[in-house]
């Protein structure tokens, strides 16, 4: 049995196919659809499809999983400018999933062109043909991102899409994301699906200015960060909307503060305890209070 054999297709809403993450305890993907949220969730927060005019386009996938987000954009780019010439970075820490989705043919069900490119990716983790150049990097993205920053590499989009907080923390911690961010265009966009108030002040403390993304198959919006001002969001292309008020009182509760790992290097328990004693420690609202605050306002509306 290959490492790639542990991982069992699971349909989702809209016929495509996801994976379940016994070390993470969480879907790839929700059962609302894995393809659309490749979509929009990412291809189309980060305007890919406006962004294929330029001769060029880099994209840096953290968290590359399946490849659907890798995919999707292919499709998207090369559905607009054929000519446009993309080079791709992934960041992934187990192999064996790109590797299971190319197994399982899971691209078979949305009509994928390039699972040529994939394939490659995912097996030899690079590829190189006539208008694309992709790498993929295997281990800890901590350590990873490291080296696409002394690359000089400057992503057009960056697709931002690991398990969610409260199970992989150490993705979504300022020093991380700080290290993402040096990786991004100055006219680049960055995209992920969580709304949560740590993720959104580690990208503030990162210097990047964030609006929310429409919800996809969930209430919950997603969030787009660029180097712009926060008005400019929407005129970037993002398709961005300016935060609501209650989501900007949430930044000022409890649950804003950050998830910290100040070496790139603790463990997810170590990086979860350190923001709990923060939260402790700190005079902010508690979360609590701004949920039934504003649980109350919505009722009464």
């Amino acid at each position: 049995m290959t490492d790639f054999d542990n991982f069992t297709p699971q349909a989702t809403a809209d016929g495509s196919f996801t994976f379940f993450s016994k070390e993470f305890a969480e879907s790839f993907h929700s059962h609302y659809g894995a393809r659309q949220e490749s979509f929009f969730k990412f291809v189309v927060p980060t305007q890919l499809a406006k962004k294929a005019n330029k001769p060029v386009l880099r994209l840096l996938d953290v968290c590359y999983g399946l490849g659907y987000n890798t995919a999707a954009a292919l499709q998207t780019i090369w559905a607009v400018n054929p000519t446009c010439y993309v080079e791709v970075i992934g960041l992934e820490v187990n192999a064996a999933v790109p590797q299971a989705a190319i197994a399982h043919n899971l691209f078979d069900s949305w009509g994928c062109e390039h699972t040529q490119i994939l394939n490659q990716l995912a097996f030899e983790h690079q590829a190189q043909t006539e208008r694309c150049a992709a790498k993929l990097f295997i281990g800890d993205a901590r350590s990873s991102i490291q080296l696409v920053n002394v690359s000089d590499f400057r992503a057009d989009a960056i697709f931002l899409d690991p398990f969610s907080p409260p199970q992989c923390p150490h993705l979504w911690t300022v020093e991380f994301i700080k290290k993402v961010t040096l990786s991004l265009d100055e006219e680049g966009t960055l995209a992920t699906y969580s709304c949560a108030a740590a993720v959104r002040t580690a990208f503030l403390a990162a210097g990047l200015q964030i609006g929310s993304t429409p919800p996809v198959g969930r209430r919950s919006p997603g969030t787009v960060a660029a180097f712009v001002k926060a008005e400019e969001l929407e005129d970037l292309g993002a398709r961005a909307l300016s935060l609501s008020q209650a989501e900007k009182e949430h930044l000022l509760t409890r649950a804003a503060i950050p998830y910290r790992d100040p070496e790139l290097s603790d463990p997810a328990d170590i990086i979860l305890r350190r923001r709990q004693l923060e939260q402790q420690a700190c005079s902010l609202e508690p979360t609590s209070r701004w949920r039934k605050r504003w649980l109350c306002k919505s009722q009464a509306e």
